[in-house]
């Protein structure tokens, strides 16, 4: 399996062999999956925009879909079926409806080394006219020090709407991720900038970003819906964990102190000075 698509750790590789997996009714390990070599692969646009899946996934599942119905000629022929489109494709073997079956690997050999030769193969591309937004719940529970201003983030709650997650673990880790990402962004990453515009706080330490043991605990839940225009019904999921820690953190500090900060990030002296300012 060929495939322009980059997978910048967001699981990619996994979700398009998985979606062409459920097409051709095999295991995800007999799909071989290649991406981001622009020798071998064939042209993307990029990731972004939280289309991988959406799109990517798409056009992987359409490529499938040419090459089930190419398998399942092949596989009339030997079984001897008049109607290609009643043999039905699972674990990894082609059945015919009164039982019969005919395993991939003599469709394959069959394809190629008979008198009737063909390379079974499946290309497709894919440009939606629709985007389908997901949607999310953010909450955030806090401790707050009034004396210091520190605020503590103990836990993180988050319900995703991204259709049906093709695969719930990495989609739970893209979300929880995401708010790590946005929790960073919310309580403690900020710039310090001299006069001259140069940078103060340059590497780690001065500049402080969230340890892995310094995670607040976190929760996800997907919530399940049907996007009938993304592949299996999956649409979007990757960048929507940024969208919700901040303004949650934001109404917890209000919720516990009564002060209300609408600038970022929540660090110890901007909560101790809204706390203390008459």
């Amino acid at each position: 399996m060929l495939v322009g698509a980059t997978d910048l750790g967001t699981g990619a590789d996994t979700v398009l062999g998985q979606i062409a997996a459920e097409v051709l009714g095999v295991q995800l390990d007999d799909i071989k999956v290649y991406s981001s070599d622009t020798d071998m692969t064939p042209f993307d646009t990029g990731a972004y925009a939280s289309s991988t899946t959406f799109i990517s996934g798409t056009a992987a599942f359409q490529a499938a879909k040419v090459v089930r119905d190419r398998v399942k000629e092949r596989a009339a022929m030997l079984l001897d079926i008049d109607i290609p489109c009643t043999i039905e494709l699972r674990g990894g073997r082609a059945y015919a409806p009164d039982g019969r079956s005919v395993s991939m690997e003599d469709i394959a050999l069959d394809s190629l080394h008979t008198q009737e030769q063909e390379q079974i193969m499946g290309t497709a591309s894919h440009v939606s006219p629709d985007c389908p937004p997901p949607f999310a719940a953010q909450m955030a529970e806090i401790e707050v020090d009034i004396e210091t201003g520190q605020v503590t983030v103990t836990k993180l709650v988050m319900a995703v709407d991204c259709g049906v997650a093709i695969n719930p673990i990495t989609a739970s880790g893209q979300v929880e991720g995401g708010m790590l990402q946005a929790l960073g962004y919310a309580h403690c990453e900020e710039y310090a900038l001299d006069d001259d515009g140069r940078m103060l706080n340059d590497s780690f330490g001065p500049y402080k970003i969230y340890r892995a043991d310094e995670m607040p605990e976190t929760t996800v839940f997907l919530v399940q819906t049907m996007e009938d225009s993304g592949p299996f019904g999956a649409k979007a999921v990757a960048e929507i964990p940024k969208d919700g820690v901040a303004p949650a953190v934001r109404n917890a500090i209000l919720n516990a102190t009564g002060v209300a900060i609408n600038e970022l990030p929540f660090t110890p002296e901007r909560v101790w000075n809204a706390i203390h300012t008459p």
